[in-house]
């Protein structure tokens, strides 16, 4: 039997893989928490910085390389819950391997508010996003998602335990079902 795939996206500070391990955990069958940061820090050489204009290519092949590790999991029966910076640009190659596989795909965005973004990464280490100009604007890169707009949980005022309960609940209900 199939798995799916859930691509739980949105910027810095949104809470995706505190959330994005708690889904996965709380999954019902077989579950993997797959973060997109463990494929960017792969690169050994080479690397820019996802958020510059000229790693487009190196975010393209990245992102390749996690949509066919996400579809693989999922045709073996996982539920796969995918956390990173996904936004609607990088939704093909996802929705292609999903088709192809008979695969439903979910998408989920979850978008506080800017200030409660920036001020959930002012704690993190040196290997984290923290530069405040970056993240504002992948957080304008999420402010206008056009006919994605119903895929946005705020998480602002909420506890990761309750935004995993909505997430949950929504997913339960296919309200952020692509395929």
């Amino acid at each position: 039997m199939a798995g799916d795939v859930v691509i739980l996206s949105g910027p810095p500070g949104a809470g995706k893989t505190t959330v994005g391990g708690l889904v996965a955990a709380e999954s019902a069958g077989a579950s993997v928490h797959m973060a997109t940061d463990f494929f960017y820090r792969s690169i050994r050489s080479g690397y820019v910085a996802p958020f510059l204009p000229e790693s487009q290519r190196q975010n393209e092949v990245v992102i390749e390389a996690i949509a066919a590790s996400a579809t693989a999991f999922a045709r073996g029966g996982y539920r796969v819950v995918v956390d990173g910076i996904v936004g609607p640009w990088f939704l093909d190659p996802f929705r292609k391997a999903a088709e192809r596989d008979g695969l439903a795909l979910s998408y989920v965005v979850l978008r506080p508010a800017l200030d409660v973004a920036l001020d959930r990464v002012r704690g993190r280490g040196d290997d984290e996003l923290s530069d405040p100009e970056a993240i504002s604007g992948l957080h304008s890169a999420f402010t206008s998602l056009g006919d994605l707009e119903d895929h946005v949980l705020d998480p602002g005022e909420l506890t990761p335990e309750q935004t995993t309960r909505e997430v949950r609940s929504a997913l339960e209900t296919g309200r952020f079902r692509l395929i």
